[in-house]
């Protein structure tokens, strides 16, 4: 009976026939990776950084590993969350200190090795750990005044060119993660400015409704006397974090400072929309 040269087992037939089974301790390509984690604790008196080392698998995302560590270490840490698919808008917070959605915020984006940072969004006051309360958002959403249609059509009645379709189309995608609320200098450093501003969600809001053809109210008046549009210095920076790409800055608030620029400066409109809203005992 031969022997197998390298094993010295006794062999059949002649022929070797060694067979191994490689599990996932023996190939390092499959072992999970470990990362460090800072992570927000607390609540709304207080609160600091605390680390964890947390396991990372291929092709996982920061919300996963937020997962893994309730599940392991920290089954007390409170995250807000729902679809894990980029279309809810719930998981909002910032990671190394840009607001991102945290289900699409692939671990493979960071370096070997990195620190990740995660915190709460910071233009809102915290309830605990990474939940904020952002119901200064409903609050101005609840001031826009919805759709106001001619009061001679009824439903079903509109009728609108495609092209108006398509202007105001991007600005529904909108998912309400509220990053680009978040991330605007005029609340997030001030928050005395919150009573007078509606913020960069609401102004693509408002920008929709008067685009449509079909809308009767006063959308410039608004934005500018009621909203605040004249204390956003377009930097662009809701638009950079807004994880739908929507172009908030270029297609939505310029648009609208144009239209208030006209309506209020120049001399011909000013005149004519002052005549328009004279009252007849005016005289």
């Amino acid at each position: 009976m031969a022997a197998d040269p390298t094993t010295g087992a006794p062999t059949t037939g002649g022929t070797a026939a060694a067979t191994t089974t490689a599990t996932p301790e023996d190939d390092p390509g499959t072992r999970a990776a470990t990362t460090r984690l800072k992570v927000w604790r607390g609540d709304d008196t207080g609160g600091g950084l605390v680390d964890f080392d947390v396991e990372v698998n291929e092709g996982e995302v920061i919300l996963d590993i937020i997962h893994r560590l309730q599940a392991t270490q920290a089954p007390d840490l409170a995250v807000r969350w729902n679809c894990k698919a980029g279309k809810c808008g719930s998981c909002s917070a910032e990671v190394n200190g840009r607001p991102r959605l945290m289900c699409m915020t692939r671990m493979s984006t960071f370096e070997p090795g990195e620190t990740i940072t995660v915190t709460p969004l910071r233009a809102f006051p915290v309830v605990r750990d990474l939940v904020t309360d952002v119901s200064y958002n409903y609050a101005k959403a609840r001031a826009v005044p919805s759709f106001a249609p001619p009061a001679d059509l009824a439903p079903g009645e509109y009728r609108m060119q495609q092209i108006d379709v398509e202007r105001s189309q991007e600005f529904r995608k909108c998912i309400e993660c509220f990053l680009c609320q978040n991330t605007c200098h005029v609340v997030r450093d001030h928050e005395e400015n919150k009573p007078a501003f509606a913020g960069p969600r609401f102004f693509a809001r408002i920008a929709e409704l008067d685009m449509h053809p079909l809308d009767q109210a006063d959308r410039k008046r608004q934005a500018q006397e009621e909203f605040g549009l004249g204390m956003c210095n377009i930097t662009k920076c809701c638009t950079e974090v807004c994880p739908e790409g929507i172009h908030i800055t270029d297609n939505a608030i310029i648009p609208m400072k144009e239209r208030v620029a006209d309506l209020k400066y120049d001399p011909v409109r000013w005149i004519a929309s002052t005549i328009r809203r004279r009252r007849p005992s005016d005289g």
